[in-house]
C-alpha cells in the first residue's frame, strides 16, 4: 500500500500497490503492520457500506465523540464520490480546515480519516457505493455532525445537493 499525506495532519490517501501480470492485478487494501508503520490506527470494529442511487447525494459531516471516537478508512466500490475530511482537533495546526479527494471504483483509492475529523461525501455518479472500515462501534448517543455548508469551513462541493438526510441538513453552526 502506498500512503500519500494530505494537507491535514494524519489524513492519508491510501493507494493499493498493484502486483500486475497477464491475469490482471492483485493489491492489498488492509494491512495492520503497514498501517502501524505509518503511525495509523489499526483498530477495526465495523465494516459497513452505503449505497446511493442518485448523483449529488450528500452524506455528512459525521463524527463520534469520546469515548467512541472513530477512525475511518473509506473506499468507493462502485461509482464515484468526493470524500471530505474536516479537522475538528482544536490542538491541530489545521483546525477547521478541510481536504477532499475523489474516490472511485476506477481509481481504487481510499481515504484514512483519523479521530477528531468529521467525514462526509457527495456522490459524483448514480449507483455509488462506499465501503467503510471503522475503528469503534457506533453509539448513537455519541454521534455528532457539522453542517455540510457551514461557512466556518467553506467546503467546496462539486455540485448542488440532490438528496440529503434531514439530520445532516439540520446540524447547527459550528462553535469551536
Amino acid at each position: 500500500m502506498l500512503f500519500h499525506e494530505t494537507p491535514l495532519p494524519g489524513v492519508f490517501v491510501i493507494e493499493p500497490e498493484r502486483k500486475q501480470d497477464e491475469r490482471g492485478f492483485f493489491a492489498r487494501t488492509w494491512c495492520p503492520e503497514e498501517m502501524a508503520a505509518h503511525g495509523l490506527d489499526t483498530e477495526l470494529a465495523h465494516c459497513s457500506i452505503s449505497f446511493n442511487p442518485r448523483t449529488g447525494t450528500l452524506r455528512g459531516m459525521h463524527f463520534q465523540i469520546a469515548p467512541r471516537e472513530e477512525t475511518k478508512i473509506v473506499r468507493c466500490t462502485q461509482g464515484a464520490f468526493l470524500d471530505v475530511a474536516i479537522d475538528l482537533r482544536t490542538n491541530s495546526p489545521t483546525f477547521k480546515k478541510w481536504t477532499a479527494v475523489e474516490l472511485s471504483a476506477n481509481n481504487r483509492l481510499a481515504l484514512y480519516i483519523p479521530k477528531g475529523c468529521a467525514h462526509g461525501f457527495q456522490t459524483l455518479a448514480d449507483e455509488t457505493e462506499a465501503l467503510y472500515l471503522i475503528s469503534a462501534p457506533y453509539e448513537p448517543a455519541l454521534g455528532r455532525g457539522v453542517r455540510w455548508n457551514d461557512p466556518e469551513f467553506g467546503v467546496q462541493w462539486p455540485m448542488p445537493v440532490s438528496c440529503m438526510s434531514e439530520r445532516d441538513a439540520s446540524y447547527p453552526d459550528f462553535k469551536g
